[in-house]
């Protein structure tokens, strides 16, 4: 049985002829929540529509698998059919198809009509999508297009950019219920962040940071949006990098002392334990 969601090795990817990402390796395990940190223009949003196989995202080396299966020869739509939805930044307007044809296209879930109630929707629903829509309901109405899809991995970028914190909250809270609709089936998510507002809602499992094309360091998303809030993007790499091998030193000496204590007769007496 496949436990990765999305397993990425050696991923190189062009724009236009120029490279953007620049040779990462991620997994992500089923149910696992990974947040992706970085400054404008390191290539985040452009890793998130390769997955998505978009065009003009061109994969020049490695390869991309959803739950086991190489999206190289796929085409978006059949990307989407896999189980993957995403979030936009900046959604597309599209004028002559509503919010409602839309949604009725995609919709897998069960209760879609209280979403739109609790996202505060329904004025929207039978408008043309995005069209005419300021910042907060653009995100809104993104994070309802995923609920209708109800997707096993979540790509979301920067749900708070452009957003009141009254809409942060409300956006949060229904990612949340995605995540969650299932308890048995968890959902795993990839999300792209910036203020970190995301964190008050979210348990996050895993963060990047995310930097000229590369991801250059992983850990605890707490922690790395702390450090990032004191110090930075480059400045936290360096840091949280000396913490995690201060860390790693404290524990093997801790262990190399106890293996030679556990030699001491008195000790070996005291815990019944051979002496190696």
């Amino acid at each position: 049985m496949e436990t990765h969601i999305l397993d990425i090795a050696g991923l190189h990817v062009s724009v236009a002829d120029k490279e953007i990402i620049k040779g990462i390796d991620l997994t992500i395990k089923k149910g696992e929540v990974h947040l992706l940190f970085g400054p404008n223009g390191s290539g985040k949003s452009t890793l998130l529509s390769a997955i998505m196989q978009l065009p003009g995202y061109t994969v020049t080396a490695g390869n991309i698998r959803i739950d086991g299966t190489d999206t190289k020869s796929l085409t978006t739509d059949a990307v989407a059919n896999l189980g993957v939805g995403i979030s936009f930044q900046h959604p597309p307007k599209i004028p002559g198809i509503t919010l409602k044809r839309f949604l009725q296209a995609i919709n897998r879930s069960t209760d879609l009509a209280q979403e739109v109630i609790e996202l505060d929707l329904e004025a929207f629903i039978e408008r043309d999508i995005n069209v005419g829509f300021s910042g907060g309901e653009l995100k809104r109405a993104e994070i309802l297009k995923l609920y209708a899809q109800n997707p096993d991995l979540i790509l979301i970028d920067e749900p708070e950019s452009g957003v009141d914190i009254e809409n942060i909250a409300v956006i949060s809270k229904a990612i949340n219920k995605i995540l969650r609709i299932n308890t048995l089936n968890k959902k795993s998510a990839l999300i792209i962040t910036h203020t970190g507002h995301i964190l008050n809602a979210i348990e996050g499992d895993v963060g990047h940071i995310f930097i000229d094309g590369k991801i250059v360091y992983t850990g605890d998303p707490a922690t790395i949006m702390e450090s990032i809030k004191k110090r930075g993007y480059k400045e936290s790499v360096v840091f949280l990098q000396a913490e995690k091998e201060r860390e790693w030193d404290e524990k093997h000496w801790i262990q190399g002392l106890w293996k030679r204590l556990k030699t001491l007769p008195l000790v070996r007496q005291a815990t019944n334990q051979p002496p190696f």
